[in-house]
């Protein structure tokens, strides 16, 4: 286990609670939906994120590493998340950030709470990022080592086999618990750990996961979260399917729609989605249920990241 030092904020605290939404529009099709708040285990490190760096942060310890380095656009929660987790357990952190263009704009919240954790920020263009991110070459490796020093590599989103491997307790916490388990996806690592979490339990093969992309076109995830288990696990693990059709025009976009909907589930449950992820998938679970995706007597969990 990976303690802060006595001066910061306590460790994330889990397992995260299930909570029990009550709404009268599944109730009606006899549908159960419950909340999984990984948003509650930690005023920073929330949900998935935590889950996701968790281990990595200890691989970074291990190999002797103070520094992390890794990638995210402009509105990146993973940038944040990395940045909050360097202050709290003593790592120096780079981020590299799609877009060049943004170096001369003022920094959003995102960045700016990055930024405040003590995050080195290097903005480049599309082409260098996505040349970055191929660190298995190794021309691009000895590039960052030569431009950044020596540091401990995250991939975009922190999703590697390490954190799927973190995230396959979030599968242990739902075992029993719901027959649907949904998930918003940008990178699938989250996915790809909970849906492997969940093989393992007595109801392996009845519980699946689906998992609603915020990316246009996101059903390319498919390929990564095989990629994913089979370096995390071994093989595929568990019965998962994507659901590609609520992107709402892609990433950190959104439209009246679905603000009004966050607005009036916010208004029925005292949670307000966040409209990246969170509401989306919310969404995507309200629009199955209207075209009758689920037998009445479904348990639906959905997975609240922050």
């Amino acid at each position: 286990m990976i303690t802060p030092p006595p001066s910061v904020s306590p460790l994330p605290v889990l397992p995260s609670p299930i909570e029990e939404a009550e709404d009268e529009r599944l109730d009606r099709r006899g549908i159960r939906l419950l909340l999984k708040r990984d948003d509650l285990i930690h005023p920073e490190l929330v949900g998935n994120k935590w889950r996701k760096l968790h281990r990595n942060l200890l691989a970074a310890r291990e190999c002797g590493h103070d520094t992390l380095l890794t990638f995210g656009g402009a509105y990146s929660n993973h940038l944040r998340a990395t940045a909050a987790a360097g202050r709290l357990f003593g790592f120096a952190t780079i981020g590299v950030v799609r877009g060049d263009e943004l170096a001369d704009r003022p920094l959003n919240s995102s960045l700016a709470c990055a930024a405040g954790d003590g995050m080195r920020l290097h903005f480049t263009d599309r082409a260098t990022f996505r040349r970055y991110r191929a660190i298995d070459d190794p021309a691009v490796a000895a590039e960052l080592a030569d431009r950044f020093g020596r540091f401990h590599l995250l991939p975009e989103g922190g999703s590697n086999a390490l954190a799927a491997l973190g995230c396959a307790d979030l599968g242990r916490e739902l075992r029993g618990h719901a027959d649907v388990v949904t998930v918003a996806c940008g990178t699938g690592g989250t996915l790809a750990g909970l849906a492997a979490g969940l093989d393992a339990g007595l109801d392996a093969g009845t519980q699946r996961v689906i998992g609603f992309p915020v990316l246009k076109g996101g059903a390319f995830l498919a390929d990564d979260i095989e990629r994913l288990q089979k370096q995390a696990f071994g093989r595929p693990r568990g019965t998962w399917s994507l659901d590609d059709r609520f992107h709402f025009g892609g990433y950190a976009r959104t439209s009246p729609e679905l603000t009004e909907f966050a607005a009036d589930f916010a208004g029925r449950h005292g949670l307000l989605p966040d409209p990246t992820y969170v509401a989306k998938m919310l969404y995507g679970i309200f629009e199955l249920a209207r075209e009758n995706a689920f037998p009445p007597g479904t348990r639906v969990a959905a997975v609240i990241t922050g």
